[in-house]
């Protein structure tokens, strides 16, 4: 392979970039902070990223058909004290379960409808359920946190063999996502929606229930997102979540997944949101104001729709 090839893929597949930009910040944090190797600390960020991640993963499928999802940091905040108040209620924690992630397939579900049959743009349907979803929250908890039981304390600190339950899920979950995308027809009719949904249409796709069906994985997986976040801190807070869709969005497009729709890697997404926790992670090792963190999320969101842009007008020349 010569190194026109090499710096020719890098180019085109911004995945292998962010990859490099990924092990650059693990070594400077290697040689930087004495905290970053402890057992703690990298468990912390195996947490953190598996949350961002987990919901990342839906938010790809959205975008990758040509549509975005901004309310998933409030579906986090409303389905984590959902399943903390039935689970509370009931007294059965697998109740709780299911209505965390039940409420946040019936929101992404409601954005598909609302955005296929009534025909309203994804970015003002999200906001407007992303507001809706924040008020719910709030107003069904009164403004205070919800305990968590033990079984959302598990799902936030547990560990199997060793390894965070959190990164498990997210494991067993990109793989799942990966076949979806890449090895069913439905995964398929994804990419060519995103493509050209006209084109897709005339083949015979039904664009609507594609839609349907990315906006409520997106739902189900921030429900999820919801109960580990939730069990990270040991309650839910109807504040939970809040920015969130910042991170997830800039993991995806960092992975390499086109604002316009048509074109990602699954794989890629995980190595974004990897990105991110680490960066979060160095933020906080290296003793850098919050406030910096926000401003730098933004910035990285900003370069690299930026180079997909330059990269699409380059593929187009």
């Amino acid at each position: 392979m010569t190194a026109a090839t090499v710096i020719r893929f890098v180019r085109t597949r911004r995945e292998a970039t962010v990859l490099a930009m990924l092990i650059l910040v693990f070594l400077g944090l290697t040689f930087t902070s004495e905290f970053f190797l402890t057992g703690r600390n990298l468990s912390n960020v195996a947490r953190q990223i598996s949350v961002v991640g987990i919901v990342a993963l839906g938010q790809a499928l959205v975008i990758i058909a040509g549509g975005i999802d901004l309310s998933v940091g409030s579906v986090i905040g409303l389905s984590a004290v959902t399943g903390a108040i039935v689970s509370a209620t009931t007294g059965m924690p697998s109740l709780g379960i299911v209505g965390a992630i039940g409420i946040g397939m019936a929101i992404g579900f409601t954005n598909g409808v609302l955005i296929t049959k009534l025909r309203i743009n994804p970015f003002i349907t999200t906001l407007g359920t992303l507001s809706i979803a924040r008020g719910a929250a709030l107003l069904i908890t009164n403004g205070n946190p919800q305990r968590f039981d033990n079984w959302a304390a598990f799902l936030g600190y547990g560990k199997i063999g060793g390894l965070p339950v959190q990164f498990i899920l997210l494991v067993a979950l990109t793989i799942l996502v990966w076949l979806f995308a890449t090895r069913t027809r439905w995964g398929r009719n994804v990419y060519a929606v995103g493509d050209n949904a006209r084109a897709a249409r005339l083949a015979g796709i039904d664009v609507a229930k594609t839609r349907i069906l990315v906006f409520t994985v997106s739902g189900s997986l921030a429900g999820l997102g919801g109960l580990l976040l939730g069990g990270m801190l040991t309650n839910a807070n109807p504040n939970l979540g809040l920015g969130y869709e910042l991170d997830v969005i800039a993991a995806v497009i960092l992975g390499g997944v086109a604002l316009a729709g048509g074109r990602g890697s699954i794989g890629g997404v995980v190595i974004g949101a990897a990105l991110i926790g680490l960066l979060r992670n160095a933020f906080v090792l290296l003793n850098v104001s919050g406030y910096w963190q926000t401003i730098t999320i933004g910035l990285v969101v900003i370069l690299a729709v930026g180079a997909d842009s330059l990269n699409r007008r380059s593929e187009e020349d």
